[in-house]
């Protein structure tokens, strides 16, 4: 005869009420920290190791540096300028990909993804491929 198996005793967070392994999913895992590595420290053995926080600090400030371009143009960096015979300036094109969310109707959304043949990408061989690998509708718009 098989042997009875016995159910799984899961152990809930004093704070949020979630699983202790779902609990960094939660709404306030900071409340949460102190009550973890009191009470669940086989959980979450990271956070007992680290005691201070200096390593969370470290990452805040390389976040801080970061930055994400939406749309439109950036004067973070300065665009390269070349000149020409004659005086006149030629700006070189910095190498990005732009994708924009256009939204068509209240549900409908048109996705424009700019930039790839800078990266010498042939767009008809993209567009196939984006298609394919997101079960939609793709074309070439020049």
């Amino acid at each position: 005869m098989a042997e009875k198996l016995e159910p799984v005793k899961v152990q809930y967070c004093g704070i949020c009420g979630l699983p202790v392994e779902y609990c960094e999913f939660g709404p306030d895992f900071e409340k949460c920290k102190p009550w973890l590595i009191q009470n669940a420290t086989d959980a979450y053995p990271d956070l007992v190791s680290k005691g201070d926080g200096k390593g969370a600090d470290e990452v805040a400030e390389q976040l801080k540096g970061a930055s994400i371009s939406s749309g439109g143009s950036s004067t973070s960096q300065p665009e390269e300028v070349k000149r020409l015979p004659g005086g006149k300036v030629k700006k070189k094109e910095r190498q990005e990909v732009i994708i924009e969310k256009v939204i068509r109707n209240k549900r409908k959304c048109i996705t424009t993804v700019r930039g790839l043949e800078r990266f010498g990408i042939k767009l008809a061989d993209a567009s196939k491929k984006l298609g394919k690998k997101f079960a939609t509708g793709a074309s070439v718009v020049k």
